[in-house]
C-alpha cells in the first residue's frame, strides 16, 4: 500500500477487474489557464451555445469548449514521457516495450494503453478507464478570447528583405489568462497504482491546447476527491452551478480561492442530485493531506518508480489476461475443447480417455 490517509483496501480494486465492479474516483477540478491558450479545431477557438446557469433556463450563452482530448492528450503524454524516463516505455522502435502514441504502435500492455485506452482496427481495442468529457469556461465566450495578430520576421527583426515584404500575416483567436474551465476527471474501478498515476499527470501538467512550446500554460486547481458508487454531474453542470452563484458579483473576473470555496458548498446537492453512495468526499484538509501524502511520493525518486512498476505489472496482467495481449485460446474453453478432438471426434467417434 502506498496511501496511509486512504483506506485503500476498501476503495481501490488488488487489481484491474475485467468487468465493470461500481467503485469510481472523481477529481474534482478548476482548470485556470494562466497564458494565453490555443483550444481551437480547422483554426476557430472552439465555443458552444449553451444554457447559461441552473436556475435561469431561457438565457442562452457562448463558452469557450476543451474538448476531451485537449485534455486527456497532454495529460497521457507527461505519463508516458515517465514511463520512458525510467525504461518501462521505449522510444526506439523494435525494442520489446517500444510503444507510440495515437498510431497503429500503440503496445496495448502499458499503463497509458490500459488506463486511458486504444482503439487500432482490427488489431484490437480497449476502453479508457479514465472518463474525461468537453469542459466549458466558466466565463462568457466575449470575456475568455482576444484576437491576436501574428507575422514571422526574417532573421533581422523586419518582415521585409531587401524589397521584397514578407505576407506571413495572421489572426488567431486565444484564450485569455485566468480563464476557469470547471472538471471533473473520473477513473472507473481504480487500483491504488492506477489512482496515483491518473493524479500524478494531472498534478504535473502544465500546458495544454495547440502551441504549447510558446503558450498554453495552464494550473490545475484540486478541489475534491469524491469516491462514490456511479458517475457524478457533468462539467457543464458544475459549470452553470458555479455561474449561478458567483456570475453576478464576478462580472467576468473571478478570483480562485473563492470558486474553490463555492465549488466545494455546491458538492453536496450536486452529489444528492445524482443518487449516487459518496464517501468518502475529500475537500479542505482533508484533500490537502492526501495531496501532500501523494506529492510526496512523486518527489521522492524511488518511491515513484515503485508506483509505476506497480502500475505496469496491473496493466500488463490485465493485458494479458482480459485485454488485446490475452491468449484467446487459453481463454476459450469451446475453443479448446474443439481444439482437442481429432479426426475420429469430429466423425463422432468418442476417443479413449487417458
Amino acid at each position: 500500500m502506498f496511501l496511509k490517509n486512504l483506506n485503500s483496501e476498501a476503495l481501490f480494486h488488488p487489481a484491474i477487474p475485467a468487468i465493470p465492479m461500481g467503485r469510481y474516483a472523481h477529481f474534482v477540478l478548476l482548470r485556470e489557464t494562466t497564458s494565453y491558450s490555443l483550444f481551437q479545431t480547422d483554426g476557430q477557438l472552439n465555443f458552444a451555445k449553451v444554457q447559461a446557469g441552473i436556475k435561469d433556463k431561457k438565457e442562452s450563452v457562448s463558452r469557450v469548449v476543451m474538448f476531451k482530448r485537449k485534455q486527456t492528450t497532454p495529460e497521457r503524454l507527461t505519463g508516458r514521457e515517465l514511463l520512458r524516463r525510467y525504461g518501462l516505455l521505449s522510444g526506439v522502435e523494435g525494442n520489446a516495450r517500444y510503444c507510440e502514441y495515437n498510431s497503429a504502435a500503440f503496445c496495448k500492455v502499458c499503463p497509458d494503453c490500459i488506463f486511458y485506452g486504444f482503439a487500432i482496427g482490427q488489431e484490437g481495442s480497449e476502453r479508457s478507464k479514465i472518463l474525461v468529457d468537453s469542459a466549458f469556461s466558466l466565463s462568457l465566450f466575449d470575456e475568455s478570447h482576444e484576437s491576436f495578430t501574428f507575422n514571422a520576421p526574417y532573421e533581422h527583426g523586419t518582415m521585409s528583405e531587401g524589397t521584397v515584404t514578407k505576407s506571413s500575416f495572421g489572426e488567431q483567436d486565444h484564450v485569455k489568462p485566468q480563464v476557469i474551465f470547471p472538471a471533473v476527471v473520473t477513473i472507473h474501478d481504480p487500483t491504488e497504482a492506477e489512482f496515483i498515476y491518473v493524479l500524478n499527470n494531472i498534478l504535473r501538467t502544465k500546458r495544454y491546447g495547440a502551441q504549447t512550446t510558446r503558450t498554453g500554460s495552464l494550473e490545475n486547481h484540486l478541489v475534491a476527491v469524491v469516491f462514490s458508487d456511479g458517475e457524478i454531474f457533468s462539467n457543464l453542470k458544475l459549470t452553470q452551478t458555479l455561474y449561478d452563484k458567483v456570475a453576478k458579483e464576478a462580472k467576468g473576473h473571478y478570483e480562485i480561492e473563492g470558486l474553490v470555496q463555492q465549488t466545494v458548498a455546491a458538492l453536496p446537492g450536486l452529489l444528492a442530485e445524482d443518487g449516487v453512495v459518496a464517501n468518502p468526499v475529500l475537500t479542505g484538509e482533508s484533500l490537502n493531506r492526501l495531496v501532500e501524502e501523494v506529492s510526496t511520493i512523486i518527489r521522492d525518486e524511488g518511491r515513484l518508480q515503485a508506483v509505476l512498476q506497480q502500475a505496469y505489472t496491473e496493466s500488463e496482467q490485465y493485458a494479458r489476461s482480459y485485454g488485446a495481449k490475452r491468449d484467446k485460446k487459453a481463454n476459450n474453453p469451446k475453443a479448446d475443447k474443439k481444439a482437442s478432438k481429432g479426426p475420429e471426434a469430429q466423425q463422432g467417434t468418442l476417443l479413449p480417455e487417458g
